[in-house]
């Protein structure tokens, strides 16, 4: 081996090393606050009893916050590109910890109310850019790891905060519910700060202020739909009313991007198939399949096999470790199979394990619930992983910024459709019964039409070339070799 064949090699291992780093410390904050979005719920009636109000009044926090992040969402990537991604994923993590520590030592409804607003803008800017930066410092080759790495938050802390939030909330208070955010976040902080580089884009323009009023609020229309189809209340006329206000605002929003100079969102990237597949057509209905099971699974098990919420943890746990299990594979099943083949294959059996969940009972052997539960956390992680790095497989430095702006925007949709869909087959199904509350057959239906997306959704990605994002996966060379 020469002397430069060395020097590169050592510069290849000190590059994917950084990207590693870098992903790691993304990771820790994007977990943060992922677990704080979860975690909350639990404690909902605890914190009603402390401000002295109705427990149902409390569902405000969960809305202002998922409606404040969804105004700021799409000013995300050009305040990256303006001030810097280093320096707004910072200042993300700064305001979102400072807002924990306020929502922890709340005296009042309306306190709360005003500091998990704040916590919101923080959020809004954290996922976006913090992704915006491990694309800038990940190479090609390097990316599915690195995607790798900062999705296992998106898996594992919808399953563990619910049971650590129980855990918290039983055994302490609520107020450590937001308290426990701020030594994270100090350490995500000092990360940062330490090994995360600075990088700004040399001319980003000038902000498109119509473009960001017209897109935050179709966003924010499109959210608060459905969510108030969730909670179920109100009846149709205010859903239906916010989602084609909506519908409307997004498509003048989109005109708009198409039409200006220099306009907010860059939406070329929805011309690469790769980015298009993977976020906007298959990739949306195959994540709302997926995020549906988080939220149907502690109900199945508290609901409709009467368990209590720590017994209903034991099977978390489970899912949470199949999550977990795939990590150690991922790259070099990509790298072996492709994503096509990926994609459609652990999509299947992604689906079909969703939907065998409906088919569960008390009186199945528990070792094939653990079995499923594991198989359906292995499926789910290995389905993600693949649609985060697929979609970012061809998309060039000019598109970074507003590509993962756009998919920032289309996570949080298809993560509340995922749980409206789910919320509405189960009062479907209750309802038809002439029943308030679902019960065990309620649940076998929810898990079948979640499933049945989810199958229809990965056959679309039979569309995409055998050779798919390989320069990512190295699944060409591989087959060279």
């Amino acid at each position: 081996m020469t002397t430069a064949e060395t020097s590169e090699n050592r510069q290849e291992a000190a590059s994917g090393r950084q990207a590693k780093i870098v992903a790691l410390v993304v990771a820790v904050s994007f977990f943060m606050q992922i677990l704080d979005g979860t975690i909350v719920a639990t404690s909902l009636p605890q914190m009603a009893a402390s401000f002295n109000v109705q427990p149902v009044s409390m569902s405000i926090g969960i809305t202002v916050y998922m409606l404040t992040m969804a105004a700021f969402i799409p000013l995300s990537g050009w305040l990256g590109d303006r001030f810097g991604a280093r320096r707004i994923f910072l200042m993300s993590i700064a305001v979102f910890t400072a807002a924990s520590l306020f929502c922890g030592l709340s005296g009042s409804l309306a306190e709360f109310v005003l500091w998990r607003a704040v916590q919101g803008a923080g959020s809004a800017l954290m996922t976006p850019v913090g992704r915006i930066i491990v694309l800038k410092n990940a190479r090609k080759s390097e990316l599915v790891q690195a995607i790798a790495l900062i999705t296992w938050p998106a898996l594992t802390a919808p399953v563990i905060g619910p049971v650590l939030g129980g855990f918290i909330t039983t055994y302490a208070s609520w107020h450590w519910n937001f308290l426990i955010n701020i030594p994270i976040g100090i350490l995500g902080m000092a990360l940062v700060l330490r090994f995360v580089p600075e990088q700004r884009e040399a001319n980003p323009g000038r902000l498109d202020f119509v473009g960001f009023i017209l897109s935050a609020a179709g966003l924010t229309f499109l959210l608060a739909a459905l969510e108030l189809s969730i909670k179920w209340v109100g009846g149709l006329l205010p859903v239906i009313s916010m989602l084609a206000a909506g519908v409307v605002l997004s498509v003048m929003a989109t005109r708009h991007f198409l039409t200006v100079d220099n306009p907010l969102l860059e939406l070329s990237a929805f011309r690469i198939q790769t980015f298009s597949m993977s976020t906007l057509l298959a990739g949306t209905a195959c994540r709302v399949a997926i995020n549906a099971t988080p939220f149907l699974l502690p109900l199945l098990f508290q609901l409709g096999f009467g368990l209590s919420s720590i017994a209903a943890g034991a099977y978390l746990l489970v899912y949470f470790l199949g999550n977990l299990g795939m990590k150690t594979v991922t790259t070099p099943l990509l790298r072996f199979f492709g994503f096509r083949f990926v994609l459609v294959f652990n999509g299947l059996i992604a689906a079909l394990s969703i939907a065998a969940c409906g088919f569960l009972s008390p009186e199945t052997p528990q070792f094939f619930t653990y079995a499923l539960l594991f198989l359906a956390g292995l499926s789910r992680s290995m389905e993600f992983t693949a649609l985060n790095t697929l979609a970012f497989a061809d998309i060039g430095p000019a598109q970074r910024s507003s590509a993962s702006t756009l998919s920032s925007m289309l996570q949080q949709v298809s993560m509340l459709l995922g749980v409206a869909v789910a919320a509405a087959v189960l009062n479907i199904a209750a309802a038809l019964r002439g029943a308030d509350n679902p019960v065990l057959a309620d649940f076998r239906w929810a898990f079948v039409v979640v499933g049945a997306i989810g199958m229809v959704s990965v056959l679309r990605f039979l569309q995409l070339p055998a050779e798919a994002g390989a320069e990512v996966s190295g699944h060409r060379k591989f087959l060279k070799n």
